[in-house]
């Protein structure tokens, strides 16, 4: 039995698929929703997960705890120790009748939003960040892919990314090409792939390709259990904000734009940024049209 949450969640996503079925969804359930897990009943965690309360109890067993409480209470230190009156903010905004007016849902939905953002600042390391800009910035063209509801962070991207100067090619699979498309992914390009559960196949499929090609990956997810974590270089879990089964883009959202930054930032000391490049790109452009708007020289009068 460990008492740290890093060790419990490693071991949790390690052990999952041994699991029988009924507590591999207790599992899954645990990863993708820390929080509930720290702050509800037992009653409400098993309805969430959609098993008998009896499942949680045999999940706390057979990760070596007496009972779903002790189990709960690694879960809650986290959320503890991330801010001190985070859990009873949410248990009573959770708990909470009020009318369901379009401030009061404003209200629930911002505050899912701070709560999943403050998770995303607490779990991600610097040096995750400079790791992915340090191969974007070495790519000779980054790709980027998601579909679904990853496909507008897939859109921004590709166009942030363009903005700062390296080329750029966004896998859309408009008229079903996207593997089509993946055979435009080198050797020494990066590919950025954004996903999440139940996974977009066509996602899967051009991670597949470029893994086997051996091309880094650039990996946005939402947890240990995702099937792109054994192909990406660097991989970021992300929990976005979700109330009544509806999920935001704001930690999504939140991470590519510290991307792009990094990026940018990487760029301009390597003198490769928007700046640097676009004025050579310029000067070609000008002798070339130079070359072409040449008068003919005139021939020598006899």
């Amino acid at each position: 039995m460990t008492t740290s949450y890093d060790l419990l969640k490693a071991e949790i996503a390690a052990r999952c698929p041994s699991l029988s079925p009924r507590l591999r969804q207790v599992a899954e359930f645990a990863l993708t929703h820390p929080d509930d897990m720290a702050l509800e009943t037992i009653a409400v965690i098993a309805e969430r997960a959609k098993v008998p309360p009896s499942s949680l109890i045999r999940f706390a067993n057979a990760f070596g705890f007496d009972g779903f409480s002790a189990m709960q209470r690694v879960f809650r230190r986290q959320l503890v120790e991330r801010s001190s009156d985070y859990a009873a903010r949410i248990r009573a905004l959770r708990q909470s009748d009020a009318a369901a007016s379009p401030a009061s849902l404003l209200d629930r939905l911002v505050e899912a939003g701070i709560r999943s953002l403050d998770q995303l600042r607490h779990s991600t390391r610097p040096e995750q960040l400079e790791r992915a800009a340090a191969l974007l910035a070495r790519a000779e063209v980054i790709h980027v892919v998601g579909q679904r509801r990853a496909f507008a962070v897939a859109s921004y991207l590709s166009y942030a990314f363009g903005q700062l100067g390296p080329r750029t090619h966004l896998l859309d699979g408009i008229g079903g090409t996207t593997l089509q498309q993946a055979n435009f992914i080198g050797e020494r390009d990066v590919l950025v792939v954004i996903s999440f559960a139940p996974y977009a196949p066509e996602t899967l499929a051009v991670a597949h390709r470029a893994g086997e090609r051996g091309v880094p990956i650039v990996v946005l997810t939402d947890g240990p259990l995702s099937p792109l974590l054994p192909l990406a270089e660097v991989a970021f879990e992300l929990q976005d904000a979700e109330l009544q089964g509806f999920r935001s883009l704001s930690t999504t959202m939140c991470l590519a734009l510290a991307l792009v930054v990094q990026l940018g930032q990487k760029l301009g000391e390597d003198g490769k940024g928007r700046r640097s490049s676009r004025p050579a790109r310029r000067a070609r452009v000008e002798a070339r049209r130079a070359e072409t708007e040449a008068p003919e020289p005139a021939d020598a009068a006899g």
